[in-house]
């Protein structure tokens, strides 16, 4: 049994806005967690969070594809979890469509904790990333 997650949005923002959000540290923190995440093949980092039922609240992570303002690959594991998470990045008219894919869900814990990080995703590419890329525009940060 394995399962995989797949989430397309598309932004009225162009793929360099949303590229910086999805691959800056500071960015990612404020819409995803807390990280020590680097734009560079090979780096290892860890996301955290506060441990939730059988999760210890890490996500330990390797960038394995780096293409600037078209794609990120990166490993996605934990102790319940080996999966792996691909950010893809396409303009589209005067904005972006963004695809997420998380795959690898395999046997019945690793489905069940897809349900639970799919709705996650969901809520965070449809509402965090473009609340997050509005702000930081009127800001004047990006």
């Amino acid at each position: 049994m394995e399962r995989a997650l797949r989430f397309d949005v598309t932004y009225p923002h162009p793929p360099a806005r949303v590229w910086r959000v999805i691959t800056t540290r500071e960015h990612l923190a404020s819409w995803l967690m807390p990280n020590d995440f680097e734009a560079k093949v090979g780096h290892r980092f860890q996301f955290r969070s506060k441990p939730v039922g059988g999760w210890d609240g890490i996500v330990n992570c390797e960038v394995l594809e780096l293409v600037p303002e078209r794609k990120m690959v990166l490993t996605w594991t934990s102790n319940v979890i080996d999966t792996k998470l691909t950010f893809l990045l396409e303009p589209e008219g005067t904005g972006s469509r963004l695809t997420l894919l998380h795959t690898g869900f395999k046997g019945m814990k690793g489905v069940m904790t897809s349900f639970i990080l799919g709705m996650g995703w969901k809520g965070m590419v449809n509402t965090g990333i473009p609340n997050l890329i509005t702000r930081l525009e009127q800001e004047g940060r990006l």
